[in-house]
């Protein structure tokens, strides 16, 4: 089967079998000049339908007047229709229409033009026009298979005219619709799996540096989390669902994700409560309709071993049931100097059922099973970094964790019209932590002795996640709608358990460590020090309406509504007595923003949204605090350039978050609500296509986080671990045509500025510079890359701990790998 990718005026690219891309030249079509064209009557394609009839199909293009008689092409399979003169509402593809008929795709292209591609299974359809004031109706019948049309010497590799595989120009996590991102008030950051093969990336926190304003802000064995515009967001969403809610969660395997989507600036209106800074939406792969299969190996130092799996089709005969499967297993020793090596097997099979043409159906599950050592990173010593190798383990060399993550749910949308459909979806989250370590407490700076407690933690966590929302567009008058209204309930159990022997410390030197001096501790016997649960349950609903005005205005209006109930019970030998807390509250928050477009390529907007995040409670758990709350107030301007292959977005933002807890001034064990913390800054991201073959995504952040209010002495500091100046550049090129043809080359550098290490800015981390290279290969259905990353074996601190003011985690040094993988 062909199925066609693009046409680039007159140049038509289709997919053939085997994964090969043909080319062919639709020489009827010739561009009229421009002031032929404008004398002609420009005509809008209102509707374009699809009908079974008993000879085969009939296509319906409804227009608002009569259309200019197509010009024909053909090129493998497809028959290439080219309408003058014509504009088109929204692209439109139809798979799998008749048993012969593989696809039927409407898209517009430049110069008030429209292509129309009817791709044949085993042969070029053939057709009948019928023209008359309304449009245009096409009988499609199935044509006579041809010999061999020499598709296979027409393979080429070609990046096209329109467009950039570094661009991916819809998101849905900025309005849960799909919307082009040029007409959404606020900044939108997307990574195409493109970009996350090209760099190799493994980890979430590499492929975040492709956007502006984010850095990693705590990381251990538990999980990463992140700046975002100066506050610390552990907003991490898959599929629009929540992965953790202010906790740390497994990491999340990039295997099966199709693009990562990054949305800057307080997103409760869509999501519920989250941090001001943004949100971070991993984009899933969904089946394909035609049989694909894939396996890849991955090897590196450090020890690293990954095989992984990717196949996907149908598994009916019709089409309607569909499957894709990605499995994965990893295994390294890492660049600290553990005894225990890293291990992760995931798997993530997906089912899709088009129940009725307008009904669809998908359920997935994924499930990660991994071990791993505990790494409390090095350690701060008087206003730096300690002079100790960055391979040095703090802790014992056995220390280790496990998580088992289940992660299961579905996706239903019926449509009841072409403009009206209805979506509800339900996710549900098991995970279960074992964490045994050497935990650091407190240093001795003269001396370098460290003193650790063991300790032996478990984290049992359940989500309960269901999403239920209406999207209709309309319009009212001359006034174009896109009406977006929902409810979400969520619900989270969270049990914590921990154990410490406070009696046994394991000392140990920084400087000159000896490990295994004290004995680890049967837990059997050792008293709990801390059992606390937590459940937290929400209820929202939103409304939201884009609307369109005057040609050249979108308007973004919402408001949503959450009423949250929060339970804790604590106990622990610290304690008098059992605590038992519980808080209800309620919350409207708000956004709206204006987009001006003062040409089809220039998008000014300007935004104001809010946020708000139920605070933890206080410690050793004696209250629940009020939550914290966030506005944002941002302008900018989008802009797509060379045709739509290069995109770039400039912003400014002031983010303001009140009701942060603090330390308490009379007892620093305990804490108390008069916090206030303010980011401002600006922000520029560019990705796509330069040239032919040759891409790129940049990107620059200069943030000004500071805290405004405080009761501890900490009113003027900078916040921890956000750096001022934060740059990232990324490009690669792909040869395009003679004997070199396949290969590619990539070469980057991240920069991150110095920062503070805690909030007292009591140490500085420095400043470092990375720069990172890829050499790749490909051909037919097979690829062999090489990636390099820290090339220049760099020492670096890549974030600090808010937990304990000691502790620092360093950046892998330098590291190479290198990946094969075969498409059948």
């Amino acid at each position: 089967m062909r199925q066609v990718l693009s046409s680039l005026s007159g140049l038509t690219l289709l997919v053939l079998a085997g994964g090969q891309v043909a080319m062919a030249l639709a020489a009827p079509s010739v561009a009229l000049p421009a002031t032929e064209r404008l004398a002609q009557a420009l005509v809008q394609i209102n509707d374009l339908q699809v009908e079974s009839t008993e000879t085969g199909l009939q296509v319906v293009i409804a227009a608002d007047g009569q259309l200019a008689t197509p010009t024909q092409a053909t090129s493998g399979n497809a028959l290439v229709l080219t309408i003058a003169n014509a504009t088109l509402t929204e692209d439109v593809e139809v798979f799998q229409p008749a048993e012969d008929i593989a696809v039927v795709q409407a898209t517009a292209l430049a110069d008030n033009r429209i292509e129309v591609v009817i791709t044949g299974r085993d042969a070029v359809p053939e057709i009948t026009i019928n023209n008359d004031a309304t449009g245009l109706v096409l009988g499609v019948t199935s044509g006579i298979a041809q010999a061999n049309t020499g598709d296979e010497a027409l393979r080429i590799t070609v990046t096209g005219e329109e467009g950039s595989r570094y661009v991916e120009p819809t998101a849905s996590t900025g309005t849960r619709t799909d919307t082009p991102l040029r007409d959404i008030p606020q900044s939108i950051q997307v990574i195409p799996r493109e970009v996350l093969e090209d760099q190799g990336v493994v980890q979430l926190e590499d492929a975040l540096r492709n956007v502006s304003g984010i850095t990693p802000s705590e990381q251990d064995s538990r999980g990463v989390q992140f700046n975002v515009r100066g506050f610390n967001s552990a907003a991490v969403l898959r599929d629009g669902f929540r992965v953790n809610l202010g906790t740390r969660t497994v990491p999340q395997d990039l295997a099966n994700i199709e693009q990562i989507e990054v949305l800057k600036g307080p997103a409760s209106i869509l999501f519920g409560a989250l941090e001001p800074g943004g949100v971070i939406n991993l984009v899933t792969e969904q089946p394909l309709s035609e049989p694909f299969y894939k396996v890849a190996l991955r090897l590196g130092n450090y020890g690293l071993i990954e095989p992984s799996l990717d196949i996907s089709g149908p598994l009916t005969d019709d089409g309607r049931l569909l499957y894709r499967l990605n499995a994965l297993y990893r295994t390294e020793d890492g660049f600290r100097d553990f005894d225990v090596d890293s291990e992760r097997f995931f798997i993530a099979p997906v089912v899709s059922w088009q129940i009725s043409d307008r009904t669809d159906l998908t359920v997935s599950l994924e499930y990660i099973d991994e071990e791993k050592p505990v790494d409390f990173g090095l350690i701060a010593l008087g206003d730096g970094v300690a002079d100790i190798p960055f391979d040095r383990i703090l802790g014992e060399p056995d220390n280790v964790t496990t998580n088992e993550y289940l992660r299961t749910g579905y996706q239903f949308e019926h449509r009841f019209s072409d403009n009206w459909r209805v979506r509800n979806a339900f996710y549900y989250i098991n995970r279960d932590n074992l964490f045994d370590s050497t935990g650091p407490s407190f240093l001795d700076e003269t001396t370098g002795d460290l003193t650790r407690f063991f300790s032996l933690s478990e984290i049992q966590e359940e989500f309960y996640e269901l999403q239920t929302n209406i999207v209709g567009e309309f319009a009212t008058g001359s006034i174009d709608h896109t009406l977006l209204s929902g409810v979400d309930l969520f619900r989270r159990d969270n049990n914590f358990l921990t154990q410490q022997d406070f009696l046994t410390p394991a000392p140990i030197n920084i400087f000159d460590p000896v490990y295994g001096q004290t004995r680890r501790p049967k837990f059997d016997n050792v008293p709990v020090a801390a059992e606390i649960g937590n459940q937290l349950r929400y209820l929202s609903v939103y409304l939201q309406d884009q609307i369109a005005f005057f040609d050249n205005f979108i308007l973004l209006a919402g408001i949503r509504y959450d009423t949250f109930e929060q339970e804790q019970e604590a106990a622990s030998p610290f304690l008098p007595e059992l605590i038992e807390l519980n808080r209800s509250e309620s919350a409207f928050t708000p956004r709206v923003g204006l987009v001006y477009q003062p040409t089809e390529n220039v998008s000014l907007f300007a935004s104001y949204s809010r946020s708000f995040t139920p605070n933890s409670p206080g410690s050793f758990g004696t209250e629940v605090f009020e939550p914290e709350e966030g506005e944002q107030f941002e302008i900018g301007v989008k802009t797509e350039l060379l045709d739509g292959r290069l995109s770039a977005n400039l912003a400014y933002f002031d983010i303001t978050q009140q009701n942060v807890v603090t330390t308490d001034p009379i007892n620093p064990l305990l804490s108390v609500l008069t916090g206030e913390e303010r980011s401002r800054g600006v922000e520029l991201d560019v990705a796509g296509e330069i040239l032919p073959g040759w891409n790129i995504v940049a990107n620059y952040a200069y943030i000004d986080a500071e805290i405004t209010e405080d009761n501890s002495g900490l009113e003027g500091n900078r916040k921890a671990n956000v750096p001022e100046n934060n740059f990232n550049l990324w490009s690669t090129y792909d040869v395009q045509s003679g004997s070199l043809e396949g290969l590619g080359f990539g070469l980057g550098v991240n920069y991150v500025g110095d920062r503070f290490g805690d909030n007292a800015n009591s140490y500085t981390v420095d400043d470092y510079f990375l720069t990172n290279a890829a050499i790749s290969y490909q051909r037919d259905n097979w690829q062999a890359r090489l990636n390099f990353r820290n090339l220049f074996d760099v020492d670096y601190i890549e974030s600090t701990a808010s937990f304990n003011r000691n502790i620092v985690f360093p950046g892998q040094g330098f590291t190479v790998f290198g990946s094969f993988s075969v498409e059948f």
